[in-house]
């Protein structure tokens, strides 16, 4: 693939880099195909535990590519009515994407993340920036509204409504000290160091269960959207029997007993023999 590429500094991290940084990696057709394309084949990667997405350069990604953004394919004898939001489609499908793959997903903000590459941002599950990363809804910017790639969706359930509303409306550059006090970054570190943080964040995360870093993906962008607690609750209940099940916590227990870190392999758990431990991690007298 010509604009996104994918680094493995081992089996469990992908490194997703958007690579057009001659245009501060700015949205095109091919990009957009590109990064989907990468990020569903990633998304098999059964060893794969944590991903990294970041833009080659000085840029996370700068929005769409106004000057050359390429050709939609199959568009022959579409009228404008019908290209119009097959074109929106196209750019859309970013976001939905990056929840939907199993993997949590990190997003190393360099630069500048402009229109559809602040959506980009939001669409991750953590994001950490360098110092000179910069937010801007540039969709008002240019005539057009801030709302695309689920940004209306995304912003205020990241930072609150009076918040979101002040970025999208106003058109103003958010910068990374501003980003973090408000909780669009959960952290900020000198560009130098950025990639470096990223990886040892993955790496951290690594050392849990694959499957209980799903789960819990899962159920964090699910508690977005079910309006109840106990609805939530219930949803938690299920998703924490589906790994109690496995040898997961037996062997968080051994571990703990036996002075070393646990290794999680997420296999069932043998309920055929007696359960000489609690929950708690004490022997039974």
């Amino acid at each position: 693939m010509s604009t996104v590429r994918i680094d493995k500094p081992n089996d469990d991290i992908s490194i997703v880099t958007m690579d057009r940084p001659e245009v501060l990696n700015a949205m095109s057709v091919e990009l957009c195909d590109d990064l989907l394309a990468t990020l569903d084949a990633v998304g098999k990667d059964n060893r794969c535990r944590v991903i990294v997405l970041t833009g080659a350069g000085r840029g996370f990604c700068s929005g769409l590519d106004l000057d050359d953004h390429g050709v939609l394919p199959n568009i022959d004898h579409l009228t404008i009515p019908r290209l119009g939001p097959l074109a929106m489609r196209h750019y859309s499908r970013l976001t939905p994407a990056l929840r939907k793959v199993p993997q949590p997903v990190i997003a190393a903000v360099n630069g500048p993340a402009y229109g559809g590459g602040m959506c980009l941002a939001l669409g991750a599950d953590v994001r950490i920036a360098g110092r000179s990363a910069e937010f801007n809804a540039t969709g008002l910017v240019n005539g057009l509204t801030s709302g695309e790639l689920g940004a209306s969706w995304l912003l205020p359930r990241l930072i609150g409504a009076s918040r979101a509303n002040d970025i999208m409306l106003t058109g103003r550059i958010v910068g990374s000290e501003e980003a973090e006090r408000i909780g669009l970054v959960s952290r900020v570190v000198p560009d130098e160091g950025l990639m470096d943080e990223a990886v040892l964040m993955a790496t951290a995360m690594s050392r849990f269960s694959t499957y209980g870093l799903q789960m819990t993906k899962r159920a964090m962008w699910a508690g977005l959207e079910i309006p109840h607690l106990d609805t939530a609750i219930e949803f938690e209940d299920r998703n924490q029997l589906m790994l109690g099940y496995t040898d997961n916590l037996p062997e968080a227990i051994r571990a703990r007993n036996e002075g070393r870190a646990p290794v999680y392999t997420d296999v069932p758990r043998d309920l055929t023999m007696p359960d000489t431990t609690d929950w708690t991690g004490e022997q039974p007298s």
